[in-house]
């Protein structure tokens, strides 16, 4: 079984639709006439900065963004437990050294 509905859409919705935009919003029933209409929202595109690289290291990564320093250390679970621990603070022995390095460097 299938119903076919008829929706009131702005002109300038369909034009950015015929574009390949995407377009986020919300389906209402107008309460006057009984017709579903589309309502977009206008978002503000989103301007964010990438992450600087501050370090790559051997089973990760350390980044900074504008708001917060990121460790991501990947390591498989077949090493086992004792393997993946040392290797955890190997790398956060690294990561902590290149943080020391860059506040040093920033401070001369």
């Amino acid at each position: 079984m299938t119903i076919k509905k008829y929706i009131e859409i702005p002109e300038e919705i369909l034009v950015g639709l015929a574009e390949g935009n995407f377009v986020k919003g919300s389906l209402h029933r107008d309460k006057n006439t009984g017709r579903i209409v589309f309502n977009a929202y206008y978002l503000k595109p989103c301007k964010r900065k990438k992450d600087k690289l501050l370090a790559s290291l051997e089973h990760g990564w350390l980044k900074e963004s504008p708001t917060c320093i990121k460790f991501y250390c990947a390591l498989k679970k077949s090493i086992g437990t004792a393997r993946i621990l040392c290797a955890l603070e190997r790398e956060q022995k690294v990561a902590s050294g290149h943080l020391v390095d860059r506040e040093i460097v920033d401070r001369v």
